[in-house]
């Protein structure tokens, strides 16, 4: 068959051939090592765990390398694609601090190697495909859904792998002369690559993150461009990797089944093919055992989740960094300081199995990047998230920022700071008690009424506040022991009944007065913070309620 013949038949309009797409975008101008990669999703308005666990590991692997990060949208599927998609993937890698050096944005481009958006670079990827009709290794296909229909049916039955090859792939060889009939009468066709593999044989590849693997080779003539001139996946994300020159590609090892058919389709074009990245899934236990996070199934699967619940960005990239590298944890144990972004990355200590997804493990990490805060960041974060969540909150704290301040700044800074908040929402009530309008009495006393206004009639007739901690402390020890209560613990220890309490139920009484609560952070500070006045009101209403 005369292929170029073909190739005018199929693309008359297309005129530019791939040596004036190689003109227009250049070998980028990077440091010796840099690294290019790019984050592609499809904009369906749904941007989940995954996203941000693929994307994280491209960022980091660029920015370490000084090369660049990129947004490409791929918005072939119409079916799929929602209104303000890009917008939305944008806003949500925003609050993630996440940011792209190029690619698309919310009202265009930014970059030299666009359209950014694959609805936009439809001659480009035909330029290409005429390309491949020219070379042979690509064809027309004129079969109707219902004879693709029927061929699976055929395929099942007889057990064999579904998809276009061997007897079923009637349009492979069509001569001329049946094309050029079909054309005629308007069919509609799909192009579709020539496959010269065998599912006999095998071939190795090395992954970034897995190592050398095996994979076999694909014997199916897969789908390059639909019925409607525009790409699939596989034949764009080719074409497009390539003229924007991405040298790594971070991607989820659900894609390893269509490896060998992205191998073949680099190889028939004369490309240089990435390097590529194949992640381990981020996985939940359920109680039936592991399996994927689903976005169906599961809230936590969606980026919108963790702001909504108040986690800070930092905390989820952190805890997302622990099930990329294995060895974050032990550099931020030696590195408690330090920004995550000094982090050494690498896709070597990325793991090669399924990483299980710990509520608690994020958790813990999210008390740690808090706890690590100044009080006027915690505030501003706090601030934040509460003009969106909880408005009358946010506003409450903006009244007087010097004193939200000094209610945060409790336990903060030094070795061992207090690690009360694990995320924004826990704010409100840790605070609570320190506003008026939000105080509430939530833990009781079961000590006798009588004793417990003893104490604390005592204690208002001594406490000063001008008196510092120390002063503070003793004078309580003094009013319990007054009442009963033994002034030190380890003598409490040894003779407990000989007392009707220790020291510690002293502070108790004063704790749930002023608090409402049996915990509390530092009480003197508390108290110091509450004033002399407030601690006296709250003091006296409490005793009412004996």
């Amino acid at each position: 068959m005369d292929t170029n013949y073909l190739a005018e038949l199929l693309f008359p309009h297309i005129k530019t051939v791939p040596e004036d797409m190689e003109a227009l975008y250049p070998p980028r101008n990077l440091p010796e090592g840099a690294k290019v990669t790019r984050f592609a999703p499809s904009p369906t308005g749904f941007m989940h765990l995954g996203n941000l666990y693929g994307a994280l590991a491209d960022e980091r692997m660029a920015h370490l390398s000084e090369g660049v990060f990129y947004l490409r949208i791929e918005d072939t599927d119409d079916k799929r694609t929602v209104e303000n998609g890009v917008a939305l993937i944008i806003n949500a890698l925003e609050k993630f601090d996440l940011h792209f050096d190029e690619g698309a944005t919310a009202d265009g481009d930014n970059g030299a190697y666009g359209p950014y958006r694959q609805s936009e670079r439809k001659n480009i990827y035909q330029t290409y495909a005429k390309y491949l009709v020219q070379q042979g290794t690509a064809y027309p296909c004129f079969c109707t859904e219902e004879e693709l229909a029927a061929n699976r049916a055929e395929q099942e039955a007889l057990k064999l792998t579904p998809g276009y090859y061997g007897k079923w792939a009637v349009w492979r060889d069509a001569d001329i002369e049946k094309v050029q009939a079909a054309l005629n009468e308007g069919k509609p066709f799909v192009l579709r690559f020539r496959s010269e593999g065998s599912c006999e044989n095998k071939l190795k590849f090395t992954d970034m993150i897995k190592g050398v693997i095996d994979v076999t080779e694909n014997d199916i003539d897969h789908v390059l461009l639909k019925s409607d001139g525009i790409p699939t996946y596989h034949f764009a994300h080719a074409v497009d990797d390539h003229l924007m020159h991405t040298t790594h590609v971070v991607r989820d090892e659900s894609w390893l089944s269509t490896l060998p058919f992205h191998i073949q389709l680099f190889k028939a074009l004369g490309f240089k093919m990435p390097k590529y990245c194949h992640t381990a899934q981020v996985l939940k236990n359920d109680g039936n055992g592991k399996r994927k996070l689903s976005k169906r199934k599961d809230p936590e699967a969606a980026l919108t989740y963790y702001h909504e619940q108040g986690y800070p960005a930092n905390a989820v990239k952190e805890y997302l960094l622990t099930l990329l590298n294995s060895n974050f944890e032990e550099w931020r144990m030696a590195n408690p300081a330090l920004p995550l972004e000094e982090f050494p990355f690498t896709p070597k200590k990325m793991s090669i199995s399924g990483c299980l997804f710990s509520f608690e493990k994020l958790n813990d990490v999210s008390k740690n990047v808090i706890s690590a805060l100044t009080a006027s960041e915690v505030v501003d974060a706090v601030v934040a998230w509460a003009k969106e969540y909880d408005p009358e909150f946010a506003s409450t704290l903006e009244e007087d920022r010097a004193y939200a301040e000094s209610i945060f700044a409790i336990g903060r800074g030094g070795s061992k700071p207090r690690k009360d908040l694990t995320t924004w929402a826990d704010a409100k009530p840790y605070v609570s008690f320190f506003y008026d309008k939000y105080f509430e009495y939530t833990d009781t006393l079961s000590a006798c009424p009588d004793d417990v206004k003893a104490v604390l009639d005592g204690f208002l007739s001594v406490w000063q506040e001008s008196d510092d901690q120390t002063a503070w402390f003793d004078k309580i020890k003094a009013v319990g022991e007054k009442c009963g209560y033994c002034p030190n613990m380890k003598e409490y220890k040894k003779d407990p009944s000989g007392w009707k309490g220790s020291v510690g139920d002293v502070s108790a009484f004063l704790r749930v007065a002023v608090t409402g609560r049996m915990v509390s952070p530092d009480l003197y500070t508390v108290m110091t913070i509450l004033g002399a006045e407030k601690v006296a009101a709250r003091i006296n209403a409490f005793k009412e309620t004996l």
